[in-house]
């Protein structure tokens, strides 16, 4: 018997799926797969992809080798991730963007706190920008310095190493 999410199922068992019980989309060898049944506001839903853009970064830099973390909270420094080698810590920001322009125009969302880097996200698009902090209240993304990358961990990497 294979216990799943408090519900037992034998491994030889064959459910159709209309017998399943709600939340249990169908069963892979005796194992049955869970169903995301939340509906999530548009703002908490925005909030959930902003936080996949900042795993997303997470995992790439801790794939190129990076010591990567995580503050629990990040109120007031404007830091979502930390990342180290053997004796400097950087603090970077990173940013969704719901635009295909690469000339489209951020601001300057951290103020005068310390931080190193900003990495920027495209939503729709397959692209993104990793960027010093800039004091100017407003900045193209496209502008000089500005470091452009695919959104694949290769490309993610030779664009960091660059700026």
């Amino acid at each position: 018997m294979i216990l799943n999410w408090g519900l037992g199922f034998s491994a030889g068992s064959a459910r159709k799926r209309e017998s399943l019980p709600l939340g249990i989309r169908h069963q892979f060898i005796g194992i049955a797969m869970p169903i995301k049944n939340a509906n999530r506001t548009t703002p908490a839903q925005l909030h959930y992809k902003h936080v996949s853009y900042e795993t997303l970064a997470a995992s790439w830099l801790t794939n190129d080798g990076w010591e990567v973390l995580m503050p629990l909270i990040d109120h007031d420094k404007k830091t979502d991730i930390v990342i180290a080698d053997d004796s400097n810590f950087y603090r970077i920001q990173v940013k969704s963007i719901n635009s295909n322009d690469e000339n489209f125009v951020v601001e300057n969302k951290w103020g005068d706190k310390k931080i190193d880097y900003v990495i920027y996200f495209s939503i729709p698009g397959s692209w993104g920008y990793i960027l010093r902090p800039f004091s100017q209240y407003r900045k193209r993304l496209s502008s000089p310095g500005h470091v452009r990358f695919h959104q694949h961990p290769v490309n993610f990497t030779k664009a960091f190493d660059k700026i």
